[in-house]
């Protein structure tokens, strides 16, 4: 393993990202050759006096550029040298075209934009103003949020994610992410286990990390969490919570089974474990109960606007059980204080008005027709995932490798996420990619990014191109 210590010195963005580029700098000037095992996670963050969370995004910012791949057991080595990829542009996300080229397609995010809420929000906002209560909505509010948006967010809640609850029930906060911290800090403390999908959502690693919590990862299948690993986790574990996305699971774009449902609650009951439950992309799946309407005792059940009418608003819902309740709206007194206002008195509106349905169902016809799309390019053995989902799981035929595939796709143009990202600590990860369909501007620029994803599957020999 080697010693290196990259120079930070003088270099712009997040610290990780410039981790990134001074690997990538040394890499291309020859002082880290190809096969060079590089530090560990934490004696690299301990060397340059950073956390373990920075140097694990560093790294997997590097993966995706091509540069290193990790063996499990082994460590991280430097890949073969590539030819450049393009360089992002600086007005990211893309707008318009690149000097170097056509503008990058960037499928790494799951991101929708609704013209509706676009056209919408203006209007809204001028309601607002002339209402006169525009100095409630800029000033502190409740730590769980005004009664009248609870109220609206139950409603909303119970007719598009079919939850069964109250306003009283209801606790907002700035979003999924937050509304996920808020509802871990509930029931765990640093040290403690908290089960997950073996692949997971990126926020949800990238929490558990800065928090302290121990995240260990459950076996998963083509129906979401399996039973029989989860039940041995508990086990054995004694975990505190269990985090999961049983509807459009990200990032494999699952749907659990009701009745897989059902067990998962079996076990959890008999174990004492809080299921933390995921629904953001409950609103595209009408027939998915949600955990929580079985198991509303046992479950903090976590969801936001952000895919559903827009991501900019930052307004998550929490909704808790009474028994943990008042620990959740201390939670969100510590971490945040509380929701801001003014972006849930938007949505309460929307709600009100009809514009937020009218938001949900064009969203669905969108993500139904680029899943279309998707699947009439894509060959069809390599497509996972439901048909209503945001984003799909591209499973790499031979001779791919993840990282070989994630290098390949942006060298033609195109942004996808390597299934590494996903993985549960050292976890084996599955040669695949994350592909989000609605982060693209149009369907045509969607449609391009697909085919060069496709045109990359169709060129086995630049598997190979990092094997000498």
């Amino acid at each position: 393993m080697t010693n290196w210590t990259p120079n930070l010195e003088g270099r712009p963005g997040p610290l990780y990202r410039v981790i990134a580029d001074a690997l990538a700098d040394d890499i291309a000037g020859g002082v880290l050759p190809t096969g060079t095992r590089l530090p560990t996670h934490r004696d690299l963050a301990f060397r340059l006096g950073v956390t373990v969370g920075t140097v694990t995004r560093a790294y997997t910012e590097a993966e995706k550029r091509g540069l290193i791949g990790g063996e499990v057991g082994r460590g991280t080595f430097v890949q073969g040298q590539r030819p450049p990829a393009p360089p992002l542009p600086l007005n990211w996300p893309p707008s318009g075209e690149n000097p170097a080229g056509p503008a990058i397609v960037n499928m790494t995010t799951i991101h929708p934009e609704h013209a509706v809420a676009v056209q919408s929000f203006g209007q809204t906002l001028t309601a607002i103003a002339a209402s006169g209560h525009a100095a409630t909505l800029i000033g502190y509010g409740p730590h769980a949020g005004l009664p009248a948006h609870r109220s609206a967010a139950a409603a909303w809640l119970e007719r598009q994610h079919r939850v069964e609850t109250t306003a009283d029930s209801v606790l907002l906060t700035t979003g999924a992410q937050n509304a996920l911290a808020v509802a871990m800090a509930a029931v765990a403390r640093p040290g403690d286990v908290i089960l997950a999908e073996r692949m997971t959502n990126i926020g949800t690693k990238a929490l558990a990390a800065t928090q302290g919590y121990h995240l260990e990862g459950v076996a998963i299948d083509e129906h979401g969490l399996v039973p029989d690993a989860f039940d041995s986790a508990c086990r054995r574990l004694g975990p505190k919570a269990a985090y999961l996305v049983p509807t459009l699971q990200n990032p494999t774009a699952v749907v659990m089974p009701a009745a897989r449902r059902r067990e998962i609650v079996e076990i959890a009951r008999r174990y004492g474990v809080i299921l933390i439950e995921d629904d953001v992309f409950g609103f595209m799946v009408p027939d998915a109960i949600p955990i929580q309407t079985m198991a509303p005792d046992i479950t903090l059940y976590v969801s936001s606007v952000s895919k559903s009418l827009a991501a900019g608003l930052r307004l998550g819902f929490v909704v808790a059980p009474p028994e943990l309740r008042s620990r959740v709206e201390t939670s969100i007194r510590a971490l945040q204080y509380s929701a801001p206002a003014l972006p849930a008195e938007v949505v309460a509106r929307w709600i009100q008005d009809g514009t937020a349905d009218r938001i949900v169902a064009t969203q669905r016809e969108e993500d139904l027709a680029r899943q279309k799309l998707a699947r009439s390019i894509l060959p069809t053995e390599t497509v996972c995932g439901h048909p209503a989902a945001q984003h799909l799981w591209l499973v790499l035929p031979e001779p791919w490798r993840r990282e070989d595939f994630v290098g390949e796709a942006r060298r033609r143009g195109v942004i996808v996420t390597g299934a590494d990202a996903f993985a549960v600590g050292r976890a084996s990860a599955p040669h695949a990619v994350r592909v989000g369909l609605c982060m693209p501007r149009s369907r045509d620029d969607a449609a391009r990014g697909l085919r060069a994803l496709a045109d990359a599957l169709d060129a086995p020999a630049a598997a190979m191109l990092s094997i000498i």
